[in-house]
């Protein structure tokens, strides 16, 4: 791959991790407000929600390098009506915006905890909104291995796989250093099992969507069997790794964070089984990405 793909890659997969933890987090608050008090769960939730910023920001940096100069995303603003890239530009733009606005009232506690929710889910609906343009701006006739619906639906399962476990990491640091009663152990063990079994969930779509993709590749012609030969030849080992990593990280960690967060004094194990769950579906999903261009070929001119 180019550097220009390279850019794409850290964007995209940034930004998907972005949009997944405001989700993810915005569920997490919402229910922590009702079972521990809004005292309670802001205390849990506001680092974590800090830690999207950052993200996002680096992801726009790495846009720069494809897009090439700020003016480039100005001008995306005129083909709104006909652009699906500009609309990933200008909704990623929006999406950051609105995820440091939020940052920002809840560090300097400007507003009522109404508005700051209301903030949040408005950015949420950003964010999915964003991964939907970044899906569709991969829908090109002349790249069929790109051209299918596996692209939106993948994109959006990377954003709901990485946010379940970003938030998961980032919900066990923050607890092993706030003072803890019986309702927040419980409510935090609940929660981890909960994610647990959506990132299970997750891994099984993944691994539903992947058999039919290659299935539909076999059917569109030379350029999309040379993307699948591409996947079984040059990159098979990076496919096969790519698998392994989501499969460990979403699945047999997972299923094991479900069982330790059942029980008491597990607190460092259940940090670590976050920390490593999160990294290797982080690496899985950056292969598979990486995998997704480069083996795409282009027909026509």
């Amino acid at each position: 791959m180019n550097t220009r793909e390279w850019a794409l890659l850290i964007f995209s997969i940034l930004a998907q991790l972005a949009v997944g933890m405001m989700l993810v987090l915005m569920i997490v608050r919402t229910y922590a407000v009702r079972k521990l008090g809004e005292e309670k769960a802001a205390e849990l939730t506001e680092m974590p929600f800090y830690i999207v910023v950052p993200i996002m920001v680096v992801a726009m940096v790495a846009s720069l390098f494809h897009l090439g100069k700020v003016m480039h995303v100005i001008g995306a603003v005129p083909n709104l009506g006909t652009s699906w890239m500009s609309r990933e530009v200008v909704f990623a733009v929006i999406f950051m915006i609105l995820t440091a606005v939020f940052a920002f009232l809840q560090w300097r506690k400007i507003g009522s905890a109404s508005l700051l929710v209301i903030i949040g889910w408005i950015t949420a609906v950003v964010g999915l909104v964003l991964v939907y343009c970044m899906g569709m701006t991969y829908m090109l006739p002349a790249q069929p291995a790109w051209n299918s619906l596996a692209t939106p639906v993948n994109f959006y399962l990377a954003a709901l796989l990485l946010g379940v476990v970003g938030t998961a990491a980032a919900l066990v640091a923050v607890y092993a250093r706030i003072q803890k009663n019986a309702a927040l152990d419980e409510f935090v063990k609940l929660t981890l099992q909960n994610l647990a079994i959506t990132g299970i969930v997750l891994l099984g779509l993944e691994f539903l969507v992947l058999p039919l993709y290659l299935v539909f590749l076999s059917t569109q012609g030379t350029a999309a069997i040379h993307s699948l030969g591409s996947m079984f030849n040059v990159y098979s080992v990076v496919l096969a790794f790519r698998l392994i990593l989501v499969f460990v990280g979403a699945g047999l960690l997972a299923a094991y964070l479900f069982r330790k967060a059942s029980a008491s004094g597990n607190e460092k194990m259940l940090a670590n089984l976050a920390y490593s769950a999160f990294a290797l579906v982080l690496l899985g999903e950056v292969l598979a990405r990486f995998l997704f261009y480069a083996t795409h070929y282009r027909i026509g001119i």
